[in-house]
């Protein structure tokens, strides 16, 4: 909020008349039915409370109340009736605003707001219940053995199940406000002795700049605000839904961003490689979880490569080795082989949304018909050879064992446009894309971090931790991207 709009706030009178005509205009009390007010007297006093059905505890509320009522009816009036009230207060959390425009909104996430007549300032008090679900296991980072928990939309659950992981008197979670008219809570998580300061720094003051209406669509608003994305299609933060995940790189030195009413969290900075990384890994002995990175990165560079390299022994037979002379289609083709292709990767993608719109009970159905029907009968009228609908399936396979979901659909992205090279340059323009797109990983900074740490700029302790699951008494000292203020993690 600009300093212009904190010297507009008003403040709050002392006659209560005032403040109670002037919030039932800007609250639309009478109007709005979820925005209520309950009036009292206490020690002659006038009393009224504001709050906010479906975001509060109507329990805490009734606490609040009926202790109100009784110190009325049991004591003499007090000197100091503001003081007598808050004492009384049953609550361990009760605050002090000045402006009507704290009250509401403080009011407006969930909080209710005491106004007493003569004072000029407010109770604020924290009842806060959301409306949600219950922290189930994410379904796009399961595990085979691990935790179960998960973060919910719930900006308050998720700092709890992290803080549950890190009972340390120096971990932070600072909270604020962004957005005009949403005013969505966001949270920012980091270890005070650990983290980069100025890393801190830097995300506060982005999240403080950025000047939108609302928050619609949660974190990803703030990602794009964060690190200025722009057309590229790689990820430069990292998404989970895990807690356990969030709280590893928190000890590494990684910054947590919150954001209310989504069920993941943002890590920054992150590389290319944490995006290939999954807790799968670190929940199986160091030498299993070595085999399944391997067998995940293998997956992933044939996901990005093997159509491109097929098509380019189809297009230029000459060019394939006598040991596979057998790769590429040996019957007529009636339709191009590029054009298969691409038809049938649209077609996979179409399949891939109409899976995730398809309610439960009918994904069942909806799989018989595409592997089935389509699939088959399509090979039998010769719309596809049998090959193309081999390779592309190996492709897909490649793009869902990719743990993030972002850079999944990144890698198609790619695939997709050297496909397109490959079919009107063949082999120098599938060399010349593949490095222009290496080039082009390697420019890619997020918060001013090179995206292809460890391998570029090298750091060859680091990038053995990559490429060999390393057991965790072996980690002594934190990744060096992250700058942290304490780089050594355990003696």
């Amino acid at each position: 909020m600009s300093e212009q709009q904190e010297k507009m706030k008003q403040p709050i009178s002392k006659k209560i008349i005032e403040n109670e005509v002037a919030l039932k205009s800007r609250l639309g009390i009478g109007k709005s039915f979820d925005v209520g007010v309950r009036k009292l007297t206490i020690f002659d006093k006038e009393i009224q409370i504001y709050f906010t059905n479906g975001l509060c505890d109507i329990q805490y509320i009734i606490e609040v109340l009926r202790e109100l009522m009784l110190v009325d009816s049991r004591e003499e009036k007090p000197d100091n009736v503001k003081r007598a009230i808050e004492n009384h207060l049953t609550h361990v959390q009760v605050e002090f605003v000045d402006t009507l425009d704290d009250a509401i909104s403080q009011m407006l996430s969930g909080l209710i707001f005491i106004l007493v007549e003569g004072e000029d300032e407010a109770f604020v008090v924290d009842v806060r219940s959301y409306p949600g679900r219950g922290p189930d296991e994410p379904d796009t980072e399961r595990v085979v053995r691990g935790a179960r928990d998960g973060y919910t939309e719930n900006i308050i659950q998720n700092t709890a199940l992290t803080r549950r992981r890190i009972r340390d008197e120096r971990y932070r979670n600072e909270i604020m406000q962004v957005g005009e008219r949403s005013k969505t809570d966001i949270c920012i998580s980091y270890l005070e002795d650990v983290a980069d300061p100025d890393l801190v720094d830097i995300i506060k003051k982005e999240l403080k700049a950025i000047n939108i209406d609302g928050l619609t669509m949660a974190d990803k608003v703030v990602e794009e605000y964060i690190v200025k994305q722009g057309f590229n299609p790689f990820p430069l933060v990292r998404y989970t839904e895990r807690p356990d995940v969030a709280a590893t790189h928190l000890l590494e030195g990684h910054v947590v961003i919150t954001v209310d009413a989504s069920p993941s969290v943002i890590i920054v900075p992150t590389t290319l490689f944490h995006h290939v990384q999954h807790a799968e890994e670190y929940r199986q002995a160091p030498a299993i979880g070595t085999f399944l990175r391997w067998v995940r990165f293998a997956g992933i560079v044939i996901s990005l490569f093997i159509l491109p390299l097929w098509l380019l022994m189809v297009m230029t037979p000459d060019m394939v080795p006598e040991a596979i002379d057998f790769i590429g289609p040996n019957d007529d083709i009636n339709v191009p082989i590029f054009a298969q292709i691409f038809i049938a990767e649209i077609g996979i993608e179409l399949l891939r949304m109409a899976a995730i719109h398809t309610p439960s009970p009918l994904a069942t159905a909806l799989g018989l018909v595409a592997a089935l029907l389509i699939g088959d009968i399509a090979i039998q009228v010769g719309l596809f050879t049998a090959e193309v609908i081999l390779y592309v399936a190996l492709g897909a396979i490649g793009m869902f064992a990719t743990p993030s979901y972002e850079l999944g659909i990144a890698l198609k992205v790619v695939r997709l446009l050297l496909l397109i090279v490959v079919a009107i340059f063949q082999a120098p323009g599938f060399i010349i894309a593949t490095a222009i797109f290496f080039l082009l990983l390697v420019s890619i900074k997020t918060l001013n971090k090179p995206y292809m740490w460890p391998f570029l700029p090298f750091d060859p302790a680091a990038f053995w931790q990559i490429l060999v699951r390393t057991s965790v008494p072996n980690i002594k000292k934190r990744p060096s991207i992250v700058g942290p203020k304490d780089p050594i993690k355990q003696s």
